[in-house]
């Protein structure tokens, strides 16, 4: 359980309409510098950022001057109201599940897949066009 420094990284961040974004962020835990890196650029400033109880969210945020909220997920917390962490434990479940079947993966290909995971994830693509339009321009894919 958790992460150690013999565990990869996936690093995920969903909003409220369920756009997806993950990184593959190296190995073990990752520190505020790490999370500047790979959220800043896909968090809008007047996002407030909902995480688990990790000590470089709130240092990222702060970094980043957005606002953060925590859940105590080890505590048994699992939302606050509104706010919750559930979309990224969901994408997280979905995506361990899925890697099963391929029985093991190499490390420097894991954002390939979690990329392949967030295409079968696209509601909206609906018809081959739309798949080959994905794989050929995934930049495109938010409008098919």
């Amino acid at each position: 359980r958790g992460i150690s420094q013999q565990h990869e990284c996936v690093l995920v961040a969903r909003d409220r309409g369920e756009a997806t974004h993950a990184f593959h962020a190296g190995r073990g835990e990752p520190d505020a510098e790490r999370l500047l890196r790979y959220l800043k650029p896909v968090v809008a400033l007047d996002a407030l950022l909902v995480s688990d109880g990790a000590a470089a969210y709130p240092a990222f945020a702060k970094l980043a001057g957005i606002s953060h909220r925590s859940i105590n997920v080890r505590a048994g917390e699992y939302a606050r109201g509104a706010i919750h962490v559930n979309g990224v434990n969901g994408w997280h479940g979905r995506f361990k599940n899925w890697l099963r079947c391929f029985c093991g993966v190499a490390s420097r290909y894991l954002a390939n897949y979690a990329g392949w995971q967030m295409i079968l994830d696209a509601t909206a693509l609906t018809i081959p066009e739309h798949w080959l339009r994905a794989a050929v321009a995934p930049r495109q894919q938010e409008r098919p």
